[in-house]
């Protein structure tokens, strides 16, 4: 007789096969129909308000991986949150100004062989930003991240474009905003100034000369009234173009400087650089015939080593003693602490080089040259002069544009700054950051502290065309620059009705009336300023824009973004948070590492190694992409391969397969037939026990958002707990027993609410498959019932009348027995002593103090072996002693164990005394 109709087999509900890439955006379309996003922030908020400001993407292009994995970490934390009973609204966001966005259009343009003016540049830029919003918009929403997708903010937005001058107006209220002329980092090839966020630094190769000063005054005999065509200042530099800008050179003034004589020549360097510095000129020999601080030689004036004009010595503590040669050659115009020492000794600021980086009519016979062409002919005049010692190459780190990576030039320009040290603001920056802020991981506060102690002025303002205005007024009678009050607020009012257009295609008459006049001379003769404001004051100002438009708490709880925002997203944020508001933007900041291929390297198109994660999703599903960012330590660089995909498919699929041996065997239960608590059997208060512990350590793990603790602990419980032991020693009893049998209907009450636990747990990571969950198994579990989403339940919280460490530690003991004796049964298995486990006897002696361990599950050893007997017995010595043999009686028909009453029931001759009884 076919006994297999008898058994409680598992139904086929829940598919082995995810076939994630095709029911992925079928559950996407129920979200969307369901518009699940708006009802899970619908839900009474529990504790309260739990926001997450997103970083805005660049709307240029499509989603790299870096950017995935960015949106996906997001997605963790706010769908944890929103299960875990808090207000947690999601507002995407992109970064839409700038001149990426306005190479690209103006190239449509020169195709077109039109110029454009200026509204119709901004328009055809509004148009290209659109269209990649959507593209992007589209591919993030495939990741399954959930949010206010149809409404993200902009930056181009009227709304955020005005706030952008109302920002503007408020720094300037407050004494923060002024223009000036001042050295910035400026890459000439966009022909812009830049910000400190905008400076990338690599590797490149510089000229490297040493330049003598001819001697011109030492009215305090420095030289020792030694002849003057023979004394002279030393300086090293890797610029050679700024030579023809030089007005000055600096020593130190504490620093212990030398006279040292060459062949007759004598030079003043730095003493610890002395024999470095000769050995490279190639000084065969030489001596110091003086010693004297730095301080001791101020009045010193020496000659340009090319031009007819003098550069004096000043003194400045910037000097630094760690190459070169302890004398800094000084061009006010080149350089911010060059610049600083100018100021305040009289120099004048000489920068003769224009917008291309090519220099002007003030270099005299480099006019026209660029820079780079200019380093060569000034080598050339410094060795006609015989000013020039040694001209040579070095490696070193040079700054270069983040766009185009073009080596910077730096150079005096008319800029809006904000003054970052303005009425102790940037003590007041760091103090917050000490304070006010929790960083992820800790490190990371030392490099925001680090770029906020020592960033610059902010330069707000770019020559380009794609922006927001900057909101200045210039006097056209003494070219005062200002910024005035009334005129701010009809700029917002208009930009927030028509755009940021409306301040080019405007007359400047519309913004003023004849009470705003030049506060400098009265003229009410006053134009418009040309420049836009940096886009990283657009996004900066995010903290503004956003919360105020969608009725967001300032400050928010939580910034996520990759470890370049320390110098960008994060810290512009700061200087407008704190200035504005007396409080930094956020509570906490999270910094990712990079995504980097296999063998460590970085993802770049060029390089041939990006993986765009389209790609792995059409070949794996979003979850298991999902599944991946959840098993990184993201705080550290992320290495992805195929290979490590691999293991996180295998990891998925034991997930699944656990998730899919627990449904299918609750295919005849209801949570009517669950069996009270204290009815269970211990093995399945054993499991619910630990279960609670997996439960506070994912609970942990989103809350320090260490997602690789939820993914380690959810999976080693799956493979470990579950599949290895509890569901292994479940089969018999659900498979073999009658259907409503106690033990059966125990066992399936631990399934359903183990079922219910993971599924919940794994929500905010494997959200399509937790949601394919609950769609067939969610009437097995009572918290997934009645919900339209899996994403609409809470987020499960540990049951301390579950738990009960006393029973794990007794338990403990058990399974380390059981991996002891399966040690033994692989043997046996091996030696063909038996096949499968369930074919044997099993006799295990042990040490008295071990037996006493254990000897409570002696009923129930068999089934936790899966065999068909086992019995303890006491050692002889201290060791363990365990006998595998083949199990007496006969093999059961039904239940494929070895029992000695098989053959004693008539009508069943085939079947054990237990199988007889459930068939009957």
């Amino acid at each position: 007789m076919d006994y297999r109709a008898t058994l409680n087999l598992p139904s086929d509900d829940f598919p082995m096969r995810a076939n994630l890439p095709q029911r992925e955006p079928e559950i996407q379309a129920y979200w969307d129909e369901i518009e699940i996003y708006h009802k899970a922030i619908a839900k009474p908020p529990r504790k309260g308000t739990f926001v997450l400001h997103d970083g805005p993407p660049y709307s240029n292009g499509e989603v790299h991986f870096g950017t995935a994995m960015n949106k996906i970490l997001k997605d963790f934390i706010v769908k944890y949150r929103m299960m875990d009973g808090y207000y947690s609204p999601y507002i995407p966001g992109w970064d839409n100004h700038g001149m990426p966005i306005e190479n690209e259009v103006l190239k449509t343009f020169d195709a077109e062989k039109k110029t454009p003016s200026k509204a119709e540049m901004i328009a055809r830029c509004r148009e290209f930003a659109e269209k990649y919003v959507g593209v992007m918009r589209g591919q993030f929403k495939r990741l399954g991240a959930i949010g206010l997708w149809e409404d993200p903010y902009l930056t181009m937005r009227y709304y955020y474009e005005a706030k952008l001058v109302r920002v503007f107006g408020e720094l300037a209220a407050r004494g923060f905003i002024y223009r000036g002329l001042r050295p910035t980092p400026w890459c000439a090839v966009h022909q812009t100034a830049l910000a400190q966020a905008e400076i990338e630094y690599m590797e490149t190769e510089s000229h490297a000369i040493y330049v003598r000063f001819p001697l011109v005054a030492d009215p305090n005999g420095v030289f020792a009234g030694h002849d003057a065509k023979h004394c002279y200042a030393m300086i090293w530099t890797t610029t050679p173009w700024t030579i023809p800008a030089n007005l000055a050179v600096a020593v130190h003034p504490e620093f212990n400087y030398v006279i040292a004589d060459v062949d007759g020549d004598r030079y003043l360097l730095l003493e610890d650089l002395l024999s470095t510095t000769m050995e490279t000129i190639g000084a065969a020999s030489y001596k110091i015939v003086a010693n004297l601080r730095g301080a001791a030689a101020n009045g010193l004036i020496f000659k340009h080593p090319i031009f007819d004009r003098n550069s004096p010595l000043l003194l400045a503590d910037f000097v630094v003693a760690g190459e070169g040669t302890g004398i800094v050659h000084i061009a006010p115009g080149h350089g911010a602490e060059d610049f600083e020492l100018g100021a305040r000794n009289g120099l004048p600021v000489l920068c003769p080089v224009d917008d291309a980086g090519k220099f002007t009519a003030e270099a005299g016979p480099y006019a026209g040259l660029p820079v780079k062409e200019g380093d060569y002919r000034v080598i050339d005049d410094l060795k006609a002069k015989g000013t020039l010692l040694k001209a040579g190459k070095v490696m070193h780190e040079y700054p270069h544009c983040w766009r185009c990576k073009s080596e910077l030039l730096f150079r005096a320009t008319e800029q809006w700054f904000m003054n970052v040290d303005h009425n102790g603001h940037r003590e007041k920056c760091l103090e917050a950051i000490r304070n006010d802020v929790q960083w992820y991981p800790k490190e990371s506060i030392n490099r925001i502290t680090a770029m906020v102690g020592g960033r610059p002025d902010w330069c707000l303002s770019r020559q380009r065309i794609w922006g927001v205005g900057v909101p200045g007024l210039h006097c056209n009678e003494c070219n005062e620059a200002f910024v005035n009050a009334e005129v701010i607020d009809k700029i917002a009012a208009r930009v927030e009705q028509e755009g940021s257009s409306v301040w080019y295609t405007a007359d400047v008459s519309e913004f003023v009336t004849p009470s705003v006049a030049c506060p400098k001379c009265g003229s009410e003769n006053l134009r418009k300023d040309t420049d836009i404001l940096d886009v990283w004051f657009d996004s900066g100002s995010s903290c503004r824009a956003v919360f105020e438009q969608y009725g967001l708490d300032y400050p928010c709880d939580v910034y996520i973004e990759g470890p370049d925002q320390h110098r960008g997203w994060f810290n512009t944020s700061l200087m407008v948070g704190m200035a504005t508001k007396a409080a930094p933007p956020y509570r906490a900041v999270i910094t990712h590492g990079w995504v980097l291929d296999g063998e460590g390297r970085a993802m770049h198109k060029s390089a041939g190694n990006a993986v765009a994660p389209e790609v792995v999703i059409e070949k794996y599903g979003a979850d298991c992409l999902r599944l991946f960012v959840s098993s990184t330590d993201y705080f550290t660089d992320v290495r992805y391969s195929d290979e490590i995909m691999t293991h996180i498919v295998d990891s998925y699929r034991r997930i699944r397969n656990t998730l899919r041996f627990l449904i299918n065997n609750l295919s005849d239960y209801t949570p009517e037939k669950a069996v009270p608590y204290a009815e269970l059997r211990e093995i399945d208060k054993w499991v619910l026990s630990k279960l609670q512990g997996e439960i506070d350590v994912c609970r942990a793990g989103f809350e320090g958002y260490e997602f690789h603790r939820v993914y380690r602990v959810i999976h080693g419980f799956c493979a470990t707990e579950l599949s290895s032991f509890y569901l292994d020693v479940c089969k018999d009893t659900l498979y073999a027993e009658s259907t409503d049998s106690h033990a059966r209907r125990a066992a399936q009450t631990a399934f359903a609410e183990i079922l219910s636990v993971l599924t919940r747990a794994l929500a905010p990571i494997l959200s399509h498959t937790a949601e394919e969950v609950r769609r067939i198994a969610g009437d097995k579990c009572p918290a997934m019932s009645n919900v339209e989403s899996i994403l609409l339940t809470e987020y499960p919280e540990s049951r301390a009348e579950y738990r009960n460490t006393d029973l794990e530690e007794r338990w403990s003991h058990l399974l380390l027995l059981r991996e002891d004796v399966y040690r033994e049964i692989e043997d046996a298995r091996q030696k063909k002593t038996i096949g499968q486990p369930v074919e044997a006897r099993i006799t295990i002696a042990l040490p008295e103090d071990r037996l006493e361990e254990v000897r409570e599950f002696e009923p129930i050893l068999a089934d936790a072996l899966i065999a068909s007997e086992a019995v303890l017995s006491t050692a002889n010595g201290e060791e363990m002693a365990v006998t595998v043999e083949k199990a007496p009686g006969t093999k059961c028909e039904r239940c494929w164990q070895y029992r000695t009453t098989v053959g004693s029931h008539a009508d069943h001759p085939g079947l054990c005394d237990r199988c007889a009884d459930v068939v009957a």
